[in-house]
């Protein structure tokens, strides 16, 4: 994000964006609307912001850095975190921003971001939806982050998983929904929950944990998913 500038017609009309070729990464951040998708192939987990300390969510897409993400889309039952899709863009002043240095941007591949008359393209117009979803997303997970932070809901997880070349692999700094806690809480509070949407996504992110096992078995099977 060194070079930040803001996205326009007149300085980028003939601008043009690839596809996306870093790396994926083995955890992201996603908002709620993201859950749904993401439990069917990845589990949801709590980390904290390592500058201010603030709770997000996030799918884990591997076990360990830069060893073996689940790279196909396909693989994902199509999920693909809106973090990813945006790759690139930013918000600023309420204006869409570009890292231009992103080498998703050139001036002869790819698809453009704007036609022949200076007005967004489908590629931008895409892109417009992904970060308004963002931006709306950060909101929501800051309302869910509340409302289970205030009921003691949020716990440490450590994960130890084994595998059978007899490696071990253990997961720190990151947190879960409390079964157990979500189990004690008061009946005014589940409807609470029920009617803010929260409950819903409390048990999303509890259920997704059963993924874990997948990523053992897939681990075992090609050695490092």
């Amino acid at each position: 994000m060194s070079n930040l500038e803001r996205l326009n017609p007149q300085d980028h009309g003939q601008l043009r964006l690839r596809p996306r070729t870093d790396p994926e990464p083995h955890f992201v951040q996603i908002v709620p609307a993201e859950f749904a998708a993401a439990a069917v192939c990845c589990p949801i987990l709590f980390s904290k912001d390592s500058s201010s300390g603030a709770f997000y969510a996030g799918a884990m897409l591997g076990l360990e850095p830069g060893k073996g993400a689940l790279k196909d889309v396909t693989a994902r039952g199509g999920f693909e975190p809106l973090n990813l899709q945006r790759d690139g863009f930013y918000i600023s002043a309420d204006q869409i921003a570009i890292d231009r240095d992103n080498p998703r941007f050139s001036e002869s591949e790819g698809e453009p971001l704007f036609d022949e008359a200076g007005q967004p393209g489908v590629t931008l117009r895409r892109m417009q939806r992904v970060l308004r979803q963002l931006h709306e997303g950060t909101a929501q997970t800051e309302a869910f982050v509340r409302a289970l932070a205030w009921l003691k809901l949020i716990e440490p997880i450590d994960i130890s998983l084994s595998f059978d070349d007899g490696q071990r692999l253990t997961l720190q700094g990151l947190y879960t929904v409390s079964r157990d806690a979500l189990r004690d809480i008061g009946d005014a509070d589940v409807v609470r929950l029920f009617r803010s949407g929260h409950l819903q996504l409390a048990l999303t992110m509890a259920g997704s944990l059963n993924q874990l096992g997948i990523f053992s078995q897939l681990r075992n099977r090609r050695g490092r998913p």
